[in-house]
């Protein structure tokens, strides 16, 4: 087997999580990853590509599924095992803030003569305080480092100076240096081409397929996503992700958009290896609607089977809805209005009626979309328990405009676990009615360490306590149930057993938080560990739901067999 010059590591959230006592509830029931968050993000898969057609030898391990998928897995061991001068581990998602951290010390106890570069929106966002930690030798900031981080990797393996590398902050015996923040490209052609090829010819060199498997799902349910640009038009609040976060975060001045051809190949390439649904990252009318319209005239001179998902910012009007089942048929639209009140959709930095998010949804039935995805959210600006009961009653009230149509999927969760580090409303709390309780990242560390999730949450807002969030959320899912049980869209079955759920996650918690305000553990809630992982266990209804329905033909083995060696027909000819 080769020595890899660099390997990726995908830490799960809570390092250790299969020891430590945690009421998840349902803080990622409306994420296809697990309460581990073991979905490792995009720029992974591009790193490998880009290293790969360079001449660098790549290895990505999903730490966090290989853990989830074996108890008997000794994550300890396996690092020990690894060989490679230099490691990369991602905090992208903050959600990761404990398990990057600690899986960076078992690289440095084993693997003390080599180099640890950690980098995503979160390390970068925190790249002065990260850089501190002793096991963190590089912090690697910016939102497109593909290029970067092969100029790192060669130099180190070369032991060339680094002192030149853009974006790069780093420390040696002298001290700590910070490169600055110049590279910021506003042409992304470059990358995010076949990168799923790239890693499925990783997992053959390594002979390790299940270290590169994006979610513990995956096999069953294959969910790609494309990425349609870097950075965003939209301010919203809560989102580390907002055209002023990027700005802050990662420097990015203006949003660098993908062509409408890249996004094509993209879902092209992918279609050859899958026939599982492709998420269209980022409404694609950003920008100007030309790119849009250009994109769906691909789509139907091109056709691919697999169901697309259009994620959407703003209600489509019924001509881009007429366009958009003209190119694809069978396609699938999500939006997430936030809430059904104007004034909290506004206070959130969007602004459009409850009449235009249902021409949207009318058109998209209408026209034969497969589905219609809509999410509310709980712990917002201006959002109060009473309002959270409204959007029920307008939950309730689209189920009756729209027939209980089954392609209607209404879902509601928490702003969960963390208002986002460099958010407007992380940034500047009180104009927007929040009241920050965790800031540093050791703090957010601690946080995801705590035994149930309302603990964990690193915000309450004007209006709601955390207490009352978590309430707000937990009778919000119970009443959502209700209604779907009553239009017939899950059966009585269905809906108890998810109501079981919410209730002995309440009565758990209660138990919880008597042992903590008690100030003496003495071993209870390790004792209680047994019971919360079979609380924990029992499957939310709405993470089934999200998953878009398939054929038995999920991926296309003999297919990626022979895209694999033609690619790598082409790297050797270069």
């Amino acid at each position: 087997m080769p020595k890899p010059d660099l390997i990726l590591l995908h830490a799960p959230s809570v390092y250790d999580f299969r020891n430590v006592p945690q009421l998840y509830g349902p803080a990622s029931d409306l994420v296809i990853s697990t309460p581990a968050f073991e979905m490792y993000p995009i720029g992974f898969s591009s790193i490998v590509e880009h290293l790969e057609q360079s001449g660098c030898h790549v290895r990505l391990v999903n730490l966090a599924l290989r853990m989830l998928r074996s108890a008997r897995f000794d994550a300890e061991k396996f690092i020990a095992g690894l060989n490679a001068p230099v490691f990369g581990i991602d905090l992208h998602w903050l959600v990761h803030a404990h398990g990057a951290i600690e899986v960076a010390k078992l690289v440095r106890k084993h693997h003390p003569k080599a180099k640890i570069i950690m980098g995503g929106f979160s390390a970068s966002y925190f790249h002065r305080e990260l850089i501190n930690y002793p096991e963190v030798d590089f912090v690697m900031r910016g939102d497109s480092t593909e290029e970067l981080m092969l100029r790192l990797v060669r130099a180190v393996t070369k032991g060339d100076a680094v002192g030149n590398i853009p974006n790069l902050i780093w420390k040696d015996a002298s001290g700590i240096h910070d490169n600055g923040l110049t590279h910021v490209p506003d042409n992304i052609s470059n990358v995010m081409q076949n990168h799923y090829l790239a890693v499925a010819r990783s997992v053959l060199r390594f002979f390790d397929f299940t270290s590169t498997i994006p979610v513990k799902e995956w096999l069953n349910y294959p969910v790609t996503a494309v990425l349609t640009c870097k950075g965003c038009e939209n301010d919203c609040v809560f989102c580390g992700g907002a055209r002023s976060a990027v700005r802050r975060t990662v420097g990015r001045e203006r949003t660098a958009f993908r062509t409408a051809q890249d996004i094509f190949n993209d879902i092209k390439n992918i279609s050859k290896i899958s026939r599982g649904p492709i998420f269209v990252l980022s409404d694609i009318r950003m920008g100007g609607e030309e790119r849009a319209y250009e994109l769906l005239r691909l789509l139907k001179r091109h056709p691919v089977r697999n169901t697309i998902d259009f994620e959407l910012f703003t209600p489509p009007t019924p001509a881009f809805i007429e366009a958009i089942a003209d190119a694809k048929p069978g396609f699938a639209i999500d939006i997430s209005p936030h809430s059904h009140d104007i004034n909290v959709r506004r206070a959130m930095g969007l602004d459009y009626t409850n009449e235009e998010l249902e021409t949207g949804i009318s058109a998209a039935l209408a026209a034969g979309a497969s589905r219609f995805e809509v999410y509310f959210m709980i712990g917002l600006p201006e959002q109060t328990p009473e309002s959270v009961e409204e959007t029920l009653d307008y939950c309730d009230y689209l189920y009756r405009k729209f027939h209980a149509d089954k392609r209607l999927l209404l879902f509601i969760g928490p702003l969960s676990p963390f208002l986002d580090p460099g958010s407007p409303g992380f940034e500047d709390p009180e104009k927007y009615g929040y009241r920050l309780i965790h800031r540093t990242l050791e703090e957010h560390r601690n946080a995801l360490v705590r035994p149930t999730w309302g603990e964990t949450l690193n915000y309450e807002t004007k209006w709601m306590s955390r207490a009352q969030i978590v309430e707000s959320t937990y009778t919000a899912i119970e009443r959502l149930m209700g209604l779907k049980q009553q239009y017939g869209l899950v059966s009585q079955r269905q809906a108890d057993r998810q109501t079981d759920r919410i209730r002995k996650v309440r009565e758990m918690e209660k138990h919880i938080s008597e042992i903590v305000k008690s100030g003496s553990d003495d071993g209870r809630l390790a004792a209680l560990k047994p019971e919360i992982d079979l609380i924990n266990g029992v499957k939310s209804l709405d993470r089934r739901q999200i998953k878009v329905p398939m054929g038995l033909t999920r991926l296309r083995y003999l297919s990626t067999l022979v895209e694999m060696i033609k690619k790598w027909k082409l790297l050797e000819g270069k």
